[in-house]
């Protein structure tokens, strides 16, 4: 993991835009238009284009499509929808879903670090909306409360956000005394990086130590089984229980990007160097660090490539993985800097 490791490029990211939303799926390079947009993908794209530094016309132009996107999602219960055609046509209901708490994240990540007045301040009022009611589901809950601490970092006394991640904190399971499976569920399934996250960002706003601290260790078991010699080899799409031996395949882009997010969060509360190692790992797994030594992105473009697989890779380059590139790449970026 040692060298210089690259920085963002968002051109495929620009190209897979319309004037409506960024297209979920693409054929290899192409978008593929009759799937249309998803609320998932536009929450990822407001993350990345927030808290990317001395940010373009380009990708101010993508946060404002995605900022517009979240806003029409939203019913006036707070709960999303999730599914618009590429005819601009919602196909589904709003629900409480992952896409809710995942819109909350995003609109969240605006509010803290958007450089743009007016959309730090529509982004809030979005947040108030969505944030009147609450999701059984506890990654829908751990994405909610990524955004309502982030909307803490601008807003301290924020009542919603503040009611929000001290309603989460509530719900988080106590550890199950098992150390050898100290996860909260039977199988690890998909964006696990994101349950410790949430832990240790609601920690840190109720100032709770104990809290956090439990989120890093849980971090530290999930980054522990997920590294194989000296490079990541996360969970794959069908999951892992215990007892389950690597390396599996398929291998999700977003599995590796929520791990960076969750390390970068952690080092920002523990000095311990393996966080920022966890980083690089991450950036390092889309260069080739990873089960079958394969590059997992276009460097030309940015676009990111949909799936590892024990014969090689699914090279469409979808929404999601290219997202899940850029998004770690910033954390490696923004570690580099700080260290130089």
């Amino acid at each position: 993991m040692s060298g210089e490791l690259p920085i963002p490029v968002f051109g495929h990211l620009v190209r897979m835009t319309d004037h409506r939303a960024t297209f979920e799926h693409a054929a290899l390079d192409e978008p593929r238009t009759e799937h249309g947009y998803c609320t998932d993908d536009m929450a990822r794209v407001l993350v990345v284009t927030s808290r990317q530094p001395e940010s373009s016309g380009d990708i101010n132009r993508l946060a404002g499509i995605a900022l517009r996107f979240l806003g029409d999602a939203q019913a006036l219960t707070g709960a999303c929808r999730n599914r618009m055609n590429a005819a601009g046509k919602w196909t589904d209901e709003p629900s409480l879903d992952d896409c809710w708490g995942r819109c909350l994240w995003g609109l969240g990540t605006a509010v803290a670090h958007s450089d743009v007045v007016w959309v730090r301040k529509s982004a809030l009022v979005q947040f108030e909306r969505a944030a009147q009611v609450r999701s059984p589901s506890p990654r829908a809950m751990a994405y909610a409360a990524l955004g309502a601490a982030e909307v803490l970092t601008a807003h301290p006394d924020h009542r919603a956000a503040r009611k929000m991640i001290t309603d989460y904190a509530v719900s988080v399971p106590q550890p199950n005394g098992d150390p050898s499976w100290p996860w909260p569920e039977p199988r690890l399934t998909y964006a696990n990086a994101v349950l410790p996250e949430a832990i240790i960002a609601a920690g840190v706003a109720l100032e709770a130590p104990s809290l956090w601290q439990r989120g890093v260790d849980l971090l530290g078991w999930l980054l522990d089984l997920e590294t194989s010699d000296d490079h990541l080899s996360p969970t794959p799409a069908g999951g892992r229980g215990p007892g389950d031996t690597g390396p599996a395949f398929d291998q999700q882009p977003i599995e590796v990007s929520c791990l960076a997010d969750a390390c970068a969060r952690a080092a920002v509360v523990d000095p311990a160097a393996r966080w920022n190692d966890g980083v690089r790992a991450a950036a390092s797994w889309f260069t080739g660090a990873n089960d079958t030594g394969q590059v997992m992105w276009d460097p030309e473009t940015g676009g990111g490539f949909d799936g590892l697989q024990a014969d090689g890779v699914n090279r469409n380059q979808g929404t999601e993985s290219t997202l899940a590139v850029i998004s770690t790449l910033q954390h490696a970026q923004r570690i580099s800097l700080l260290q130089r």
